[in-house]
């Protein structure tokens, strides 16, 4: 899959004048209706000392890399409105996802529009972010003005960047895996930093765990009932430039004990960060979404939910059901399929999903995962063959190259007897054969 190819009208600058620092992000989306919006926000950061480190860490993350994916720049998105801006991005490798949640505590000043908008996290202003100190003045603009507040001499030049697929396939999977999660530990600042102390040096290779004993945390490669187990652990040091100005820090596990997430208060923001199970593991390979990609979404529900919602409002589907005289079940599927695609974010504290619109076509995103196309192109070849279909028990035949693949669905799970899914038992996605299956016959009821 081709990478996409961005081009950003100017640049991001930061300036200062008169004692106050202005920061100016560039943006970009393919959205049309978006691009003609010339600024999302503007107005004055109430914090910009926290604000600042949050940031520096978010380029720390796009900026890395843990696997086979060479490290280079990866501009994050930014999702302003309801009064909240959300900054979010992913690792080159796609394994380390993280996202800023400035409360409205955090910005004092204007949202002229809602909605999402990658940004140019360019040298020049990461420098400048790097030396701000407490007390400093800082005027934010997520996006160019045609009037501009500032004066800069910086020259507006076109700068092309890439936003690779996997970046997007990881967005819409990534919050699958937040809302599998529950909260195992609380650490206050003094017990994260002697924590984070005792982080082994270098490249960790196997089995990490946080433990608690006798009221303190420590790292530890023995596995108990009530550790949390962190895959790639030298990935932490992600964290770093952060660990001293948290209030509290919060640690999250996946049911199956594999995905992890670290979630910083400052009181005014909150910075999460997520870690897929290793470190040679993107959230975009886990196929984690395709369970809930197995129907179409219609069109006219995205266009409709894009007039009821705004960008960061809270995705209450009960409410949204008795509101608008909507069917559970299909309230239900529509949060489903919404989340598969992305435009479903979830807060981990508040344990609720909040509605964000991508900056790319809906189009796009339904198109990039290969093992959907291949599921559709065994249907439309007639290459699945349903043996027994009952109430709690579906059994199919898949053709194969040159093999007959024997498929069962059940009230314990799927199992298929290809060497994808005798590979992973179903921890990275199903299989292209029980996915075919499944919207051939349906979900089990």
């Amino acid at each position: 899959m081709t990478d996409l190819q961005y081009h950003y009208s100017g640049v991001s600058t930061f300036t200062k004048t008169k004692g106050i620092n202005s920061l100016v992000l560039a943006h970009q989306t393919e959205i049309e209706a978006v691009n003609n919006i010339p600024c999302f926000f503007w107005g004055n950061l109430t914090d910009p000392y926290i604000t600042a480190k949050c940031w520096s860490t978010i380029a720390k993350v796009v900026r890395s890399s843990f696997g086979p994916v060479p490290p280079s720049l990866r501009d994050p998105i930014v999702t302003a409105g309801t009064e909240r801006i959300r900054f979010e991005g992913f690792s080159s490798c796609n394994g380390v996802y993280v996202r800023l949640d400035m409360k409205p505590e955090s910005i004092d000043g204007e949202f002229i529009a809602s909605g999402t908008t990658n940004v140019d996290f360019n040298d020049p202003m990461l420098n400048a972010l790097n030396s701000i100190q407490k007390n400093e003045k800082v005027t934010l603009a997520v996006g160019q003005q045609d009037v501009q507040i500032i004066t800069t001499k910086t020259k507006v030049v076109e700068k092309k960047v890439t936003l690779p697929t996997r970046w997007i396939k990881g967005l819409t999977s990534v919050q699958l895996y937040l809302a599998d999660m529950d909260l195992q530990f609380e650490l206050n600042k003094i017990q994260t930093i002697q924590l984070f102390q005792n982080l082994p040096k270098g490249t960790i290779k196997g089995d990490f765990f946080i433990a608690k004993r006798a009221g303190k945390f420590m790292f530890s490669t023995i596995a108990t009932a009530d550790a949390v187990r962190v895959g790639g652990l030298h990935r932490l040091r992600l964290l770093d430039g952060i660990l001293a100005i948290a209030d509290k820090v919060f640690i999250y596990e996946s049911a199956d004990k594999q995905t992890v997430a670290f979630v910083y208060e400052f009181g005014k923001m909150q910075l999460l960060m997520a870690f897929s199970p290793d470190a040679y593991r993107g959230f975009s390979g886990e196929g984690k979404a395709l369970d809930q990609m197995t129907e179409n979404l219609p069109s006219e529900w995205i266009y409709g939910l894009n007039s009821l919602l705004k960008a960061n409002e809270n995705f209450d589907p009960t409410l949204l059901s008795i509101e608008h005289d909507i069917d559970f079940d299909t309230m239900n599927q529509l949060t489903s399929s919404l989340s598969a695609i992305g435009l479903l974010g979830y807060d981990v504290m508040g344990r609720s999903h909040f509605y964000r619109q991508l900056p790319f076509k809906t189009e796009r995103i339904l198109s990039l995962n290969p093992r959907l196309k291949n599921a559709k192109k065994l249907i439309d070849e007639q290459q699945v063959k349903m043996v027994k279909k009952e109430n709690d028990y579906i059994e199919a035949e898949v053709k194969g190259t040159g093999v007959l693949h024997k498929v069962v669905i059940d009230k314990q799970g799927y199992r298929c007897t290809c060497e994808w899914f005798t590979a992973y038992q179903g921890k990275r996605g199903i299989c292209k054969h029980i996915l075919a299956v499944k919207m051939v016959a349906g979900e089990l009821e």
